[in-house]
């Protein structure tokens, strides 16, 4: 007979189910090894429902305390904004200017941001339906890259440090890093934000590329970069987690 040492343990499910009222709603499992307790969070940012768990924790003791959550989780999922998809239409912010998509034709070409047949700011695109949403979103990352290039050639030049390069990516936890060798990583989404806001994260990172803390001496050459920061993190409190809703 074989050792109990060697029976093989059931992985945890990836994600639980949870009802309430006829609807159900899909929890994400996390065993986190220094929890102490159980939590539950949603996301505004995303609508995802995530339930942490202590390492030892039984998966039946999570789904039960999960189920005895089920209104504050729809209640809380009632609030999360609904998503825009990048689809003929939809209205999307470009530099903090709402654009409406516009497949405008089936002939591939170039997709740019101009004015509609009103004079209303549109987001042209060309080429098949099918790939409306991956031209635009990559549209945007072109213009995000561009944007944070300008930004951070503008502040290096202020700080006289430069930033050894600059990518974008669509993080979720955070809108900007700085690494310790002076690579600079900034969310594309921020290109839907107004221009202030863009400014604001590069001057923020660039500040890092001289203290990679965010101790006093930090937040002082983060304004003197950037006179608009109390402005610009306003900003994001209010508004910045609908732009992971958008796309």
């Amino acid at each position: 007979m074989k050792s109990a040492l060697f029976r093989r343990v059931p992985a945890d499910p990836p994600h639980l189910k949870v009802f309430h009222e006829g609807q159900s709603f899909k929890v994400a499992l996390k065993r986190r090894p220094t929890a102490k307790r159980i939590t539950l969070r949603v996301s505004n940012a995303t609508g995802e429902v995530v339930l942490s768990i202590p390492e030892r924790t039984d998966v039946g003791l999570a789904q039960k305390f999960a189920d005895s959550h089920s209104q504050w989780i729809a209640t809380r999922l009632a609030k999360v904004p609904e998503r825009v998809p990048f689809e003929p239409g939809a209205l999307v912010p470009l530099r903090g200017v709402p654009h409406r998509i516009v497949h405008w034709s089936t002939v591939r070409g170039v997709t740019q941001a101009t004015k509609g047949g009103a004079g209303e700011p549109i987001i042209a695109v060309a080429g098949e339906a099918v790939h409306v949403a991956r031209r635009v979103r990559d549209f945007l990352e072109a213009e995000a890259r561009r944007d944070f290039t300008a930004a951070v050639k503008k502040h290096t030049a202020q700080l006289g440090q430069p930033a050894k390069r600059i990518t974008v990516r669509d993080t979720k936890s955070r809108w900007g890093s700085c690494s310790a060798n002076g690579a600079l990583s900034f969310s594309w989404r921020l290109i839907m934000a107004p221009p202030f806001v863009l400014d604001y994260l590069a001057a923020h990172e660039v500040a890092h590329l001289r203290e990679l803390n965010h101790s006093n001496r930090f937040w002082k050459l983060t304004y003197q970069l950037c006179p608009h920061t109390d402005e610009a993190e306003a900003w994001l409190k209010t508004y910045g987690s609908a732009l992971h809703r958008i796309g």
